[in-house]
């Protein structure tokens, strides 16, 4: 089995904040799945699951607040015995401008709370990161800006990030994440 998470705040004042990219993308993703979500309440999350690959594959958006999305990550995962090298989380990251996109598998959370729970409740830090760039503030706390609106600019990069992703998912989780990334680059450039 295979999870896929979103990243994010629950509830309808976060919905379009810079943090809930995560959340966004796998919302975008059940849609053009015909996939719904439902509450999981022993779980504290949203979940809907889907054959992938052949495989069945959880989608999670965790329905703690970003810093303790680990809890519910980590239930899952014990409770479907998913290891983390079979889980991706689509996430912001402050240190990529906005309409850039990265993957990375393991390492550490990079500052990132949702990341740090994460480590906090799986067994290693093995998981597929997918990081989607919503660059940093010009100058000042960066609470803010995490938690403000995008921009019309930002907006388009998401969209366009989010239409070079998509088609590429059952890629990335078959395990062929580096293929998945040159193929979500080159859709970037084209």
């Amino acid at each position: 089995m295979k999870m896929l998470v979103g990243l994010g705040n629950p509830g309808s004042q976060y919905e379009k904040t810079r943090h809930n990219i995560g959340f966004r993308f796998l919302e975008l993703f059940a849609k053009s799945q015909g996939l719904h979500f439902s509450a999981a309440p022993r779980f504290c999350a949203l979940t809907c699951s889907t054959s992938i690959n052949h495989e069945k594959t959880l989608l999670v958006l965790p329905q703690t607040f970003m810093n303790e999305s680990g809890e519910a990550v980590g239930q899952l995962a014990r409770y479907y015995d998913v290891e983390p090298t079979d889980i991706t989380v689509v996430y912001d990251d402050l240190d990529l401008p906005s309409g850039k996109i990265r993957f990375k598998q393991g390492g550490g959370h990079g500052g990132h709370n949702g990341l740090r729970s994460l480590h906090q409740h799986l067994s290693n830090s093995d998981y597929t990161r997918v990081k989607v760039g919503i660059g940093r503030p010009p100058s000042g706390d960066i609470t803010p800006w995490v938690l403000g609106g995008a921009d019309e600019g930002d907006k388009a990069d998401e969209h366009r990030i989010f239409d070079a992703l998509l088609p590429h998912i059952p890629l990335l989780l078959s395990g062929e994440r580096d293929k998945a990334a040159n193929k979500v680059h080159h859709t970037l450039q084209s």
